[in-house]
């Protein structure tokens, strides 16, 4: 492996975090709904250009309130995030914000964020729920990428995985170079 990196992914409960990472992981969708109790853990290693590696080492962070005392922990040696949030129920988005915001205070270290908008798979039936543009915005002020995703049909799953992965990558390589200097 060129590179090993921990990532969270983070967010309010039944938004799809798991969902997502099954879509990810297994390329496998299941309507029945499981809560992460605490944190799960899974593994996928990317070819991210040519006979080039890298290993992603995915925390599930549970999005219950009960668990926050333990989210200090989890999110030590974080060097990527996905902060997540519900298409379809504008309080997630809300309450996606006060994720950043705490994860932000906890890991000090300006990591590499993606914030997934999901569910983009019931717009169509439902409408859209929340502003675009808002979301946009936001993200551009926090330094983040924005995607909507699908882990139902799949839609920009993998496009955001990649976009995290090669700004992870690019962010080490600025690290190393600042070390070769420094020698």
């Amino acid at each position: 492996m060129d590179f090993n990196f921990k990532v969270i992914i983070i967010g309010p409960p039944a938004v799809g975090k798991t969902s997502l990472l099954n879509r990810f992981i297994h390329n496998d969708f299941k309507l029945s709904y499981k809560m992460t109790v605490g944190v799960d853990f899974l593994t996928k290693a990317l070819e991210y250009e040519p006979s080039k590696f890298v290993k992603l080492h995915i925390w599930d962070i549970g999005g219950q309130e009960k668990f926050k005392f333990l989210h200090r922990s989890f999110y030590e040696g974080a060097f990527g995030a996905f902060i997540v949030f519900d298409l379809l129920r504008h309080q997630t988005f809300s309450s996606m914000k006060t994720w950043l915001s705490e994860m932000r205070s906890i890991v000090i270290d300006d990591i590499p964020k993606v914030i997934i908008g999901n569910k983009s798979d019931l717009i169509p039936e439902i409408g859209q729920i929340i502003d675009r543009s808002e979301v946009e915005e936001y993200a551009k002020k926090k330094g983040c990428f924005y995607v909507e995703t699908s882990a139902k049909t799949g839609e920009n799953v993998e496009n955001a995985f990649l976009e995290l992965t090669n700004r992870m990558i690019e962010k080490m390589g600025k690290i190393i170079n600042n070390n070769k200097e420094n020698l």
